[in-house]
């Protein structure tokens, strides 16, 4: 065990560093995990370069990362369904306290919430870390650690399809190829959609989408407008897709999205609740 904790620490508005950092000790419910694979989300870059996202504002020094995965090298006390030598993915968000949101399974939604490398508390960007064993999955011997940290982005493109209402036989439309793209395309395919349609400017991004399963690739140019996209789209499926999920965050896409999809879905006699438009961002 290395007696040093490098760490990624967001000090400022793009004043990135690398910081030894002391090595926590896990308190009761705790784990101190060595950590092994740490992907780098749009989020971690976003503080970087701004400082913020929307009303989360750095205003002390944060270690950056939240998809992670590593080995368990101590246990709290109190812990007694992990030990060491355990590979396991995290969860990142933790409650502080049972409030509302937490007995109604929702805890996600609490104001009160830790979640890593959100202001003002520290992401996994390091070597060693401390972390709720409640919010610790034991890995597979046959899942990576680098898929373990793939594990929370995956959720992302999961619960947009399961919102959105993906199942068996539908058409799909995914604007961006990025990774929350990719991963929504991997968790509609796995629901039954049968054709799914992906956007992107990047024609690298695009043959990653195909090779994982896209049945449509679509290149896009920045100066399209989101009714001219929209017709590209309903030519290449050959009809309106039932669902989007956009990813990218772009005005343009989000336009595109409304006016594409199908505003009546559902085939006939098909029971289910009402997605305005099923237009999901993911």
């Amino acid at each position: 065990m290395a007696q040093d904790n490098l760490s990624v620490v967001l000090h400022a508005q793009g004043d990135l560093r690398l910081e030894n950092r002391p090595i926590p000790e896990p308190g009761p419910n705790d784990v101190l995990l060595q950590m092994h694979s740490v992907g780098i989300c749009g989020s971690d870059v976003h503080y970087w370069q701004h400082g913020r996202i929307g009303d989360y504002v750095l205003k002390n020094p944060m270690v950056l990362g939240h998809e992670a995965a590593g080995r368990v090298l101590k246990v709290g006390s109190g812990v007694t369904h992990l030990k060491a030598g355990d590979r396991v993915a995290i969860e990142p968000g933790v409650p502080r306290e049972m409030d509302e949101f937490f007995k109604n399974g929702r805890y996600n939604l609490s104001p009160t919430i830790f979640f890593c490398a959100t202001p003002p508390d520290d992401g996994n960007l390091c070597r060693y870390y401390t972390h709720n064993a409640n919010f610790c999955y034991k890995l597979p011997d046959n899942v990576t650690f680098e898929e373990g940290a793939l594990i929370e982005p995956l959720s992302v493109g999961i619960h947009a399809c399961r919102r959105a209402g993906v199942t068996l036989g539908s058409t799909v439309l995914i604007c961006g190829a990025g990774p929350i793209g990719l991963v929504s395309l991997l968790a509609a395919k796995a629901m039954g959609a049968s054709q799914v349609i992906i956007t992107d400017l990047s024609a690298e991004r695009l043959t990653m989408a195909k090779e994982l399963g896209a049945d449509f690739q679509l290149t896009v140019k920045r100066e399209d407008g989101a009714l001219q996209l929209a017709q590209k789209v309903e030519d290449t499926l050959g009809a309106r897709p039932q669902i989007t999920i956009e990813c990218t965050g772009v005005e343009s896409c989000i336009q595109t999205a409304i006016y594409v999809c199908d505003p009546n879905p559902n085939p006939a006699g098909r029971k289910e609740k009402d997605h305005t438009n099923n237009l999901i961002s993911g």
